[in-house]
Parts: C-alpha cells; structure tokens; sequence
C-alpha cells in the first residue's frame, strides 16, 4: 500500500517518472539492470532480504547508483549501514510528501540528503567508536545465549581474548554489562533479535 501511494505520488509529478516497481530485493536488482534509474527508492524492510544488502548489490554492479532508503527505522545503526554502504539519502516514511520530493530531486541533482531529523539521530552518536566486526560477532553469541567458554570455541579465539571484547563492547556502548550491552545494540539497531 505504501509502494502504491508513492507511486501515486511520484507519476503527479511533471519532472519524474516512475520506470519501475519491484516488491523485493530480487525484483528490484533486476529492474534497476533493465532500467538504469537516475534515483531509486529502496525499503529498509525488503521480502526475502533487507534493502541495505540489496543496495550494496546495485552499487556493487553500478557504482554511481543514486539509491535512496526509505524506512520507518530511525535506528543509528541502520542509518548509518546504509549511509556507509552508498546510499544517497535516508528518509523516514513519516517525512511529509514535499520533503521527500525535495530529497529526490537533490539526489537527482548529485547531493546526498539527510533530513534533519535523521541527522539528529546520528549526531547522537557521532563521537562514538564503532564496535569492530569481531565485537559484533562476539555480540551476537552473547544475545544467542552463548557463555564466554562457548564463544571463545566457536570463533577460535581465547576465552581471554573473548573477555577484552566484552570488556571493549562494554565501553564503546557505555553499557552495564553484557546484557546491557545487547539491549542497547537492539535499540541502536547494531544487532538485529
């Protein structure tokens, strides 16, 4: 319903024109190689896969896709993947309908845009330091319910070792303890449930 109202918005416009529509991910990689948009719309929340993964496999074929994410998350973590990966803009849903044209057409023009209230969110966080790949892995055992033993085992890493990324995790997210630190990367949209 949501895909058919911006359409329904997009096609009242004198200066765009809506080429395509896919309901997945798939769907949308194969009519963005057919139809070689000057800016796509992609969802967060895709069928099958999220829109983030599936940017990354437009912009990994076509490295100057314009590609803006459109969501109703305002999750640091989430913005800032996407963002990271090459979008060029991120929108929330909520955004008014002659905001959201004017992110298009800045897109369209060769700007990245970021409305004011995502920039808010990133701005956050924006001092802090990022958990590394190796302390997102030893996250998501956590949240699997894994003790330190069980995670040290199954990355091939020591037990100490496990301890200093829990310590470092900890610290980064300004958390309490493990489980608090899982909870604020849930929240934070660093670590899906």
């Amino acid at each position: 319903m949501f895909r058919q109202g911006l359409a329904t918005v997009i096609e009242a416009e004198p200066d765009m024109v809506l080429v395509a529509q896919a309901v997945n991910g798939v769907e949308a990689i194969a009519e963005f190689r057919r139809h070689r948009p000057d800016v796509t719309l992609m969802d967060l929340r895709l069928p099958g896969t999220n829109g983030t993964d599936t940017l990354i496999a437009i912009r990994g074929e076509f490295p100057n896709a314009r590609i803006i994410m459109l969501s109703s998350s305002d999750t640091d973590g989430e913005i800032q993947r996407a963002l990271r990966s090459g979008a060029s803009g991120y929108v929330l849903k909520t955004m008014p309908q002659e905001e959201l044209l004017a992110v298009i057409r800045a897109v369209h023009n060769g700007r990245r845009q970021v409305p004011v209230e995502v920039a808010a969110v990133l701005a956050e966080h924006l001092g802090d330091e990022a958990l590394s790949p190796r302390e997102l892995d030893v996250l998501q055992l956590i949240r699997d319910g894994q003790k330190n033993k069980q995670i040290a085992d199954r990355l091939s890493i020591s037990e100490n070792t496990v301890n200093f990324h829990i310590k470092n995790i900890v610290g980064k997210l300004g958390a309490n303890d493990r489980t608090h630190a899982v909870t604020i990367a849930v929240r934070r949209g660093l670590l899906a449930l």
